[in-house]
């Protein structure tokens, strides 16, 4: 948590605020948050202030900033940001503040017709107290028009880096919003995720059933298929009618794309309404939370009845992960 859903509904709030912006200044409040930049603190600012952003990328929960000379000649290198467990990207001020406010007014409207308004009571099952925006702050990048976005960060598991761009091994684009092949090389080894029509679903299945690995662990294994966590292997699990402890190499070509089908679809619902919110440990670039925790069939409801079949849903530990499941619906073989 986040997990694709969140960090893509960041990635399209972030995006119009950034986008062709000069990066001016960076303030460093927390060292810890840089701990993945090579040469420290002191590099990350050097590397980054001046540089204008080219574009956002995503791969799974990876998100990353194109850096562009004030030539406008790409740098060869990229602000990677991991949110981690608790990560936020909040954005103060500058041009776009307006435009922001009208559009979240917009969005506002399409929920409420949509039926899926703010709710009225807390969000249930909390996963722990809200980010506080202030404290919590931890790198402030300053851009040219004013605006300044801030990386917040309760329990500092994520963090921001430069990353040296590489071709990917594919030659395809590297992501859906990409114009050419060019991937940071801390996500070379990342998988192409499943909202990526790029992905070849076929190979990953292959390499699913060859494995005796309980489907849960494949579907978490960022090599194979990048952007699942918890939440949405669960509810996906929960769609194709599977258990998470069902071997790799005992599904069949059909029931496994129907696991991945099944996770695709989740997070495609998640997406159209800002993600999963339990709490404000993930909100969007404007505070604002996602409301697909009311809809979750599996995850987080143990003793609650299955939408399904009624049955009362229970909860494991596999891999020292919990998992929420269907015992009557949802089979093992």
């Amino acid at each position: 948590m986040p997990e694709l859903p969140e960090v893509e509904v960041v990635r399209r709030g972030l995006a119009p605020h950034v986008d062709g912006r000069v990066i001016t200044r960076v303030d460093v409040h927390e060292p810890r948050s840089l701990r993945r930049q090579i040469g420290g603190p002191d590099a990350f600012v050097h590397a980054v202030t001046g540089a204008r952003v080219a574009r956002l990328e995503r791969r799974g929960k990876f998100l990353w900033w194109r850096l562009q000379d004030e030539r406008g000649d790409e740098l060869g290198e990229a602000l990677m940001t991991h949110l981690g467990m608790s990560g936020q990207m909040r954005v103060r001020g500058g041009a776009a503040d307006v435009e922001a406010g009208a559009t979240a007014g917009a969005t506002a409207g399409a929920e409420t017709a949509k039926g899926v308004d703010a709710p009225s009571e807390p969000a249930p099952r909390g996963e722990g107290p809200a980010s506080d925006p202030h404290r919590h702050r931890r790198i402030v990048l300053h851009l040219d028009d004013g605006a300044q976005v801030d990386f917040v960060d309760q329990r500092i598991f994520g963090g921001l880096w430069t990353s040296a761009l590489e071709q990917d091994a594919d030659g395809l684009p590297a992501t859906p919003d990409s114009i050419d092949d060019l991937l940071p090389a801390d996500v070379v080894g990342i998988g192409r995720d499943l909202l990526d029509p790029a992905q070849d679903r076929e190979a990953v299945i292959a390499v699913m059933r060859a494995r005796r690995a309980p489907i849960k662990a494949l579907l978490l294994d960022q090599s194979l298929v990048s952007g699942i966590g918890n939440i949405y292997a669960d509810e996906g699990l929960w769609a194709a009618r599977t258990r998470f402890d069902a071997p790799g190499e005992t599904l069949t070509r059909g029931r496994a794309r129907r696991v991945l089908d099944g996770a695709e679809a989740v997070m495609r619902r998640a997406l159209d309404v800002g993600g999963t919110s339990f709490d404000d440990l993930y909100v969007n670039v404007d505070g604002r939370s996602g409301y697909f925790a009311r809809s979750l069939a599996a995850y987080g409801r143990a003793g609650e009845p299955c939408p399904r079949c009624a049955t009362i849903i229970r909860r494991s530990v596999l891999q020292q992960r919990s998992c929420f499941f269907c015992p009557n619906c949802q089979r093992r073989a």
